[in-house]
C-alpha cells in the first residue's frame, strides 16, 4: 500500500472510531436548520388546534436592530397563539414577551425617533419594545408618515375604517376619523381596509370591500381615497375595490423631488386589475389596466395584503392578483415608465422584505378549515422571482356596458406576455368600427395599430403576431353602442 492509500485508510478509521462519538459532532446534526427550498420549518407560525382555532398568517415583516421582526395575525382578533417574533441570523426564532395576539399587518420605520413600527410594537435602535395598549385592540392594516408633526406623530387604519394618529413618544393615540362614514361606505358592506401611504402632502387609504354584488353592479363599497391632513373632509378617489398603496418620497436636490414622488394603488373591478398613479410633475391621479393573473383573488377575503415594496435601494416590487411586477420608481416628465410583469405565482404574500442578503417572503399557507393553522417564510434570491410561472392573465377594458361615440378606454398594460388577443362584442343594431391604439414608449403617445369592424349583435377577435408588443393598449369605439373589449394574455 503507499503512502497516500494508507494515510486515507488512517484517516478514515479515525473518523469512524472517535468523530462520531463526540459530543460536539452529535450537537451540530441535532441543531442543523432544516432547508426546504428555501422553506425552514422551524420559522413557522402556528395557531391552536383546539375548537376557537383561528386563521393564522404573517402580515408585516421589518429587518431592525439586527433581527427581522414578523407579526402575526388571526382573524378578527379571535385566537391565540400568534404575536410578535423575532429571527436572528442562525435561523432560530423566539416570541417576544411584549407579544399580543391580534390581526396586524402594518409596518413602517419611524426615522426622527429611530422606532421601527410592527402591530402595536414600537422598537428602538436597540431592539426594545414598547407596545400601545390602545392600539393592540384594533385590527391594524397600516401605518403611515403624519402630514403636519411628522417628527413625533404617525397615522394609523385599521380594517374597519377607524384612522388613529399617535404619539411615538408616549404612545397615545386619538381618532380622527371614522372613514366608514366619512367614505360614504354602505352600511351593509364588510369593511376591509388594507393599506395606506403618505406622499405629495396626503395621506392615501385604501379599502378593498368587494363581493358579488360589487359584480353585479349592486353596491360599490370598496375605496381609494385621500385626505390633505388638514381639512374635515376626505376625497374619494374609486368607489371599487383597493387593497395596495405604496411609493417613495425621493431626495429633494435644487427644490424639486428626484423621481416625481410617486404613489401607486392597485385595486380592481369585474373588468381587470386597477393602477392609479400620482406624481408631483402631473399633479393629477391617472388609471391604468392590468390583467389579472386569476379569479381566486376577487373578493376582499381573498386578497391578503398585497403589497407594493422597496425589496432592494431603489428596487420596487407589486404583487397584484397573482402577478408580481417590477415597478420603477421614475416618473419623469410625469408619465409613468418601465412596469414589467415578473410572473405569475399561487402564493398569498402578506409582506416581503429583504434581510441577510435574501428576499423573504411572509406567508398565509393555511386556516382553520384544514386542521392546525399555520404560515411560514420563504427565503430567495430575488432573481428566484423570475423562475415562477410565466406572466399570463386576461381583462377587460369594457365588459357589457354602454359606450359613447368616440369613446376611448383606459390604458391596458401589453408588454412582458406572449400570446396576446383581443375580443370584441357589440350588442348595439349598428356596426362599429374599434381601433386598436398602442402606446410603443411607455410615454402617452398613441398609434392606430389595427381597426376591427364588428357586425350589430356580432363578434370578432383579434391575435397579435408573435413577437408583436407594446407598452399601452387602448381601445377607440366609433360609435354608442354596449360593448365587451377582452383581453387575453397566455
Amino acid at each position: 500500500m503507499n503512502k497516500k492509500l494508507f494515510l486515507i485508510a488512517f484517516l478514515m478509521t479515525f473518523i469512524l472510531q472517535t468523530g462520531f462519538s463526540q459530543n460536539l459532532d452529535f450537537d451540530k446534526v441535532k441543531n442543523e436548520r432544516i432547508n426546504v427550498n428555501g422553506v425552514f420549518p422551524n420559522l413557522t407560525v402556528l395557531g391552536a388546534s383546539d375548537k376557537d382555532r383561528s386563521e393564522s398568517g404573517i402580515g408585516a415583516l421589518i429587518p431592525w436592530a439586527d433581527k427581522l421582526w414578523m407579526i402575526g395575525y388571526v382573524a378578527h382578533i379571535q385566537g391565540s397563539r400568534l404575536g410578535l417574533y423575532e429571527v436572528s441570523d442562525d435561523m432560530t426564532m423566539k416570541k417576544h414577551p411584549q407579544s399580543v395576539t391580534g390581526t396586524f399587518a402594518n409596518r413602517m420605520i419611524h426615522n426622527p425617533s429611530e422606532q421601527a413600527i410592527i402591530g402595536p410594537h414600537f422598537i428602538d435602535k436597540n431592539g426594545n419594545v414598547r407596545t400601545s395598549e390602545e392600539l393592540s385592540k384594533h385590527r391594524l392594516a397600516a401605518t403611515m408618515e403624519h402630514l403636519t408633526d411628522p417628527t413625533n406623530k404617525v397615522y394609523f387604519i385599521t380594517m374597519e375604517g377607524l384612522f388613529f394618529e399617535c404619539d411615538v413618544n408616549t404612545l397615545q393615540a386619538t381618532k380622527l376619523f371614522n372613514l366608514k362614514q366619512e367614505l360614504d361606505i354602505p352600511e351593509t358592506a364588510w369593511i376591509h381596509f388594507k393599506d395606506g401611504h403618505t406622499g405629495n402632502g396626503r395621506v392615501v387609504v385604501a379599502n378593498n370591500s368587494y363581493d358579488e354584488r360589487d359584480f353585479l353592479g349592486e353596491s360599490f363599497a370598496g375605496r381609494l381615497a385621500e385626505w390633505d391632513g388638514n381639512s374635515d373632509t376626505w376625497t374619494i378617489l374609486e368607489k371599487t375595490a383597493f387593497i395596495g398603496v405604496g411609493g417613495k418620497n425621493s431626495n429633494i436636490f435644487k427644490g424639486k423631488s428626484i423621481y416625481g414622488n410617486p404613489i401607486f394603488a392597485t385595486g380592481w373591478d369585474k373588468k381587470s386589475v386597477i393602477l392609479k398613479c400620482y406624481n408631483d410633475r402631473s399633479k393629477e391621479w391617472k388609471r391604468y389596466r392590468l390583467p389579472k393573473g386569476s379569479h381566486s383573488f376577487d373578493h376582499a377575503w381573498n386578497t391578503e395584503w398585497m403589497r407594493i415594496r422597496e425589496v432592494q435601494t431603489e428596487r420596487f416590487i407589486m404583487d397584484a392578483h397573482g402577478i408580481f411586477y417590477e415597478l420603477p420608481m421614475m416618473t419623469y416628465g410625469g408619465k409613468v415608465w418601465g412596469i414589467k410583469p415578473i410572473s405569475y405565482h399561487l402564493r398569498i404574500v402578506p409582506d416581503f422584505v429583504f434581510w441577510r442578503g435574501m428576499l423573504v417572503l411572509a406567508g398565509d399557507q393555511t386556516d382553520h378549515g384544514v386542521g392546525q393553522p399555520q404560515s411560514g417564510l420563504l427565503f430567495q434570491n430575488i432573481d428566484d422571482l423570475w423562475n415562477y410561472g410565466k406572466p399570463t392573465g386576461w381583462g377587460a377594458v369594457w365588459q357589457d356596458e354602454p359606450v359613447h361615440a368616440n369613446s376611448t378606454s383606459d390604458p391596458y398594460l401589453m408588454t412582458g406576455f406572449d400570446k396576446k388577443s383581443a375580443h370584441f362584442i357589440n350588442k348595439g343594431e349598428e356596426d362599429i368600427e374599434f381601433s386598436i391604439e398602442v402606446d410603443v414608449m411607455g410615454n402617452d403617445e398613441w398609434n392606430t395599430y389595427k381597426t376591427i369592424k364588428v357586425e350589430p349583435n356580432g363578434y370578432s377577435h383579434y391575435e397579435f403576431p408573435d413577437g408583436y408588443s407594446a407598452h399601452w393598449v387602448r381601445i377607440k369605439a366609433n360609435k354608442a353602442s354596449t360593448v365587451t373589449v377582452q383581453f387575453v394574455y397566455n
